[in-house]
């Protein structure tokens, strides 16, 4: 009988630099542009991270939307305001040698299908500059969401992603990237009742969109970087995804993880159900849009009438939320990308995206104990699962040893 040695696969795992926003405070940053990164590269060396996901995002001074009307605010850790040059990317890369801290990724979360054709082109420009900055600190990737033309239909913005985003892809492709998609359905994009405001919210639209990548000979730039929160938003559970995305063949759309949870508030489900709340937010004044933008961040009750966005560790063990798809089941969630999904889990990202409201302390020194144990335990529990996998499913089956038990199964109800 043949032996097979105990081997198992960990990934590594990163931040998203949003965590802290200004940990570099403003008035150095504005001045000295590659500052934040280099101290947000040492605070994640001393909080335990492999890497990180480096934030982009448009400058305060430069944004089309102010933070007030954010559910999650976004971070220009790295200040594209000009473009990254190779001696700006050989002082980042220096700090990376030095903390031994890599970057995953560069992302930029926008709406790459803005209704307003100026506002769109100025978003595909600055994704361009992204790019270009993530060729230059030597990174595979960059990430960031499709986004919807608000002003038309699902399927007229299919032809619109056709002729707007697929360029996006060619551009990627031009300078060997991959453009990993985050599935988050964006509700509270909009003050009207639409709810997915991301085309790329869920497997069956990753397939339609891919096919439409693939005809234009830019499929193997179009990836997913999968987020369990989103499916928990939408009822539905990370191991029947997977196992549907395997079914339909396409187990190797999903390129990397975001390590961010979500609780469902069953009292909040009881009364709006899993559209959210759809009248009633705020965000109208006298029966129209408002226009404080203070106003306009209401329309995120869609989402957070019914479920709040979880740390990972910062929620309690709950196995009956985890069988009802009311939290994440983290251990299974890891396991079952083992088991289903076709990807190179030394190499692929494990982001944690810090989002629970109640925790984003903005404060460096009270910040590090909580991102040190939501690392950990994200390390602890990918841990786990890759020794359960290498256990199972490489060495008792290599001596003819059966697993025990079934197993959380896909499509059950």
């Amino acid at each position: 009988m043949s032996r097979v040695d105990f081997e198992p696969k960990h990934m590594k795992v990163g931040v998203l630099t949003a965590a802290l926003q200004e940990l570099t405070p403003r008035d150095r940053r504005d001045r000295d542009p590659d500052l934040a990164v280099e101290e947000w590269l040492s605070f994640a060396e001393e909080v335990g991270a492999d890497s990180i996901q480096l934030s982009a995002a448009f400058h305060p001074e430069l944004a089309d939307l102010p933070p007030e009307a954010l559910l999650d605010p976004v971070a220009n850790t790295l200040d594209l305001r000009a473009p990254l040059d190779s001696v700006r990317a050989s002082r980042v890369l220096a700090a990376v040698k030095q903390t031994n801290v890599e970057i995953a990724d560069v992302a930029f979360f926008d709406n790459m299908l803005h209704a307003d054709p100026v506002v769109r082109q100025k978003k595909l420009d600055f994704m361009l500059r992204v790019f270009d900055a993530a060729v230059l600190l030597e990174c595979p990737a960059v990430c960031g969401f499709v986004g919807k033309h608000e002003g038309r239909t699902i399927e007229e913005n299919l032809a619109d992603f056709e002729s707007s985003f697929v360029p996006l892809l060619r551009e990627a492709k031009a300078r060997g990237l991959v453009y990993r998609v985050e599935q988050c359905p964006m509700p509270g994009w909009t003050t009207d009742d639409s709810f997915h405001n991301n085309l790329a919210y869920t497997p069956a639209s990753w397939i339609a969109l891919h096919r439409i990548c693939e005809r234009h000979g830019v499929g193997d730039q179009f990836r997913i970087h999968y987020d369990p929160s989103h499916a928990i938003l939408m009822g539905q559970d990370t191991r029947s995804i997977f196992q549907y995305l395997k079914d339909e063949g396409f187990a190797f759309l999903i390129d990397g993880f975001h390590v961010k949870g979500q609780v469902v508030d069953p009292r909040g489900l009881s009364g709006w159900g899993y559209g959210g709340q759809t009248l009633g937010r705020g965000d109208y004044v006298g029966g129209s849009p408002s226009e404080d933008p203070a106003d306009l961040g209401n329309a995120w009750k869609k989402q957070t009438a019914i479920c709040e966005h979880e740390l990972p560790g910062t929620a309690r063990h709950d196995p009956l939320a985890y069988l009802t798809n009311r939290s994440v089941d983290w251990l299974d969630h890891q396991l079952a990308a083992r088991e289903l999904l076709e990807i190179d889990f030394e190499r692929a990202p494990l982001i944690v995206e810090h989002e629970y409201g109640p925790a984003r302390v903005q404060d460096k020194d009270l910040l590090a104990p909580i991102l040190k144990g939501s690392i950990e335990f994200t390390r602890k529990i990918d841990e786990a699962a890759a020794a359960m996998f290498a256990l199972q499913n490489e060495v008792l089956p290599s001596q003819g040893i059966p697993v025990q038990g079934v197993g959380r199964e896909a499509y059950r109800s």
